[in-house]
């Protein structure tokens, strides 16, 4: 068997070559990127214990390999053991000129997917947070007499009947400070982006979570060393990367652990609305054995006021999705029960860009 070494190790997308036993006898760049898996992790081993798929599929593939034919499944979840499932279309197919040697091709769906849902929800977010800018402009004041007017009340009051006075003026000053979150929410400075490393900004996140909010939590650091430089704000990235790890934090009240790790996909493009292309190879992701996001809002998470905390406000991730997309980058999230992955894709600094670094 010939395989054309430079046109497999090029090919974009994930691919594996399997022998007669469905055992993996070769892979390529993108599929262990994909799979999070080295080429000495998946060859010699049989695909359906490397390669997590959320569908009975051994009986039709052994059916298109006697039969010598092509097999499509679309919109399936695939994954393995060291990254969480994500949608994609698998292809199986016979390798021209070999016996019994398939080809499985994994194609997967979420950049574009997220891609056009981000596009249709920003304009809706973008005329909910107008109008919630213009209510907490108009409640605030009212708010104001009311606070003024039950302080003034309970000056007239014995201690024991100030009860409910001072539960006018709790309620009445955490409202207002709901509202100064909807108003922050609408009026953040544009991002001062400027070259820096990536490891700086997320050791700062975890040491300050670690003596806070996530002090039950072990931090677990998995990082690539030689990652170059992005461009972003730093205080706008440390404020994403703590509003993530607190969410990590507060999802796991009785412990657990928290890792961080980055990594260089070269592979990563997205296609912006205005028909550029973006290139986003640096890769953070934060990764929590949590309970997971719930079902109902998962795939909703990144949109202003979808909470699934009691009591939240629903704007912590919705600013995270616009911090990382002002300076050109992109996040995205895969959840199961044990295993949630908030993944951001970052730009490299223009400089690392012109000495074409890869």
């Amino acid at each position: 068997m010939i395989i054309d070494t430079a046109l497999w190790s090029s090919l974009p997308a994930p691919a594996l070559l399997l022998d007669g036993d469905d055992t993996i006898i070769a892979t390529n760049p993108a599929a262990e990127t994909f799979l999070n898996l080295s080429a000495k992790a998946l060859l010699g081993q049989k695909i359906w214990e490397k390669v997590m798929i959320d569908a009975p599929l051994e009986a039709p593939f052994a059916r298109a390999r006697t039969n010598k034919t092509s097999l499509f499944v679309n919109d399936v979840d695939v994954g393995s053991g060291e990254r969480a499932p994500m949608l994609c279309n698998l292809q199986f197919a016979p390798l021209q000129g070999t016996d019994d040697t398939m080809i499985v091709m994994i194609s997967p769906r979420e950049i574009a997917s997220r891609i056009n849902q981000h596009h249709s929800s920003e304009k809706a977010a973008k005329s909910a947070i107008g109008m919630a800018e213009m209510l907490a402009h108009e409640i605030k004041n009212p708010l104001a007499g009311i606070t003024g007017a039950a302080q003034l009340l309970s000056m007239g009051l014995k201690p024991d009947d100030q009860e409910m006075t001072d539960l006018i003026v709790e309620e009445s000053r955490r409202i207002v400070k709901l509202l100064e979150q909807v108003e922050q929410f609408g009026n953040l400075r544009p991002p001062v982006a400027k070259p820096l490393n990536i490891h700086d900004v997320l050791d700062r996140a975890r040491q300050s979570a670690a003596v806070g909010f996530g002090a039950h939590m072990l931090f677990i650091e998995d990082y690539d060393p030689s990652l170059p430089q992005t461009m972003a704000d730093a205080d706008q990235l440390l404020q994403v990367f703590q509003n993530l790890l607190k969410n990590a934090s507060e999802a796991s009240k009785e412990g657990g652990s928290i890792r961080l790790r980055t990594f260089y996909d070269a592979s990563l493009r997205v296609h912006r609305s205005d028909g550029t292309q973006a290139r986003l190879p640096l890769q953070i992701e934060i990764i929590d054995d949590g309970p997971g996001l719930p079902r109902d809002i998962a795939d909703d998470v990144f949109e202003p006021f979808v909470s699934g905390r009691e009591n939240g406000t629903g704007l912590g991730l919705a600013l995270v999705s616009k911090l990382i997309g002002d300076v050109g980058g992109w996040i995205t999230v895969d959840s199961v029960p044990g295993r949630t992955v908030f993944r951001i894709s970052l730009p490299l600094a223009p400089k690392e860009v012109d000495t074409g670094e890869s």
